[in-house]
């Protein structure tokens, strides 16, 4: 079976035309939204909150989908804001995930999620899905974790936007 290519983007360090221009030079045509809320706090990322973010991206003929199950809940976000705490380090700051978070997001979030059953379900002719979060590394964010599973499973190589 011939699977889409899987790339993961962040918005932190994008200023808003390097980031649809990097979608558009990644081939971008399915977009998958895995924040829990949908908005970013700053003028610099306003692109980013959801309204205008969906706009642009049917300008740009690229599907969107917001798929919260796979945003980390409250509480394992709390474990790695404690790990931030304790490190002293800004959440824009974290280069790395703690590994209790890794740990929790893998077992309550990605233990119930299927890559393959999420490919089903996208249009036939999707060449290229993004997935999506705010943090610029993507090893400081959940969305590696799910690119990894993809990576595992289905044997589909994942490459980071930066």
């Amino acid at each position: 079976m011939s699977y889409p290519r899987i790339v993961t983007i962040g918005v932190y360090g994008y200023k808003e035309e390097e980031f649809f221009a990097a979608l558009e030079e990644a081939g971008v045509d399915f977009f998958c939204d895995i924040r829990q809320r949908r908005g970013v706090r700053g003028a610099a990322y306003a692109f980013a909150n959801s309204q205008r973010l969906q706009a642009r991206l049917a300008e740009m003929d690229i599907e969107y989908l917001h798929r919260k199950g796979l945003a980390p809940p409250k509480e394992i976000r709390s474990v790695q804001y404690a790990a931030d705490k304790s490190q002293k380090v800004a959440k824009r700051q974290r280069d790395t995930l703690s590994p209790e978070f890794i740990e929790a997001y893998r077992r309550d979030v990605l233990s119930d999620f299927s890559p393959a059953e999420f490919l089903e379900e996208l249009p036939p002719d999707t060449k290229v899905v993004a997935f999506f979060c705010v943090e610029r590394a993507p090893e400081a964010c959940h969305r590696s974790l799910v690119a990894e599973k993809f990576a595992q499973e289905l044997d589909i190589e994942v490459e980071h936007i930066r």
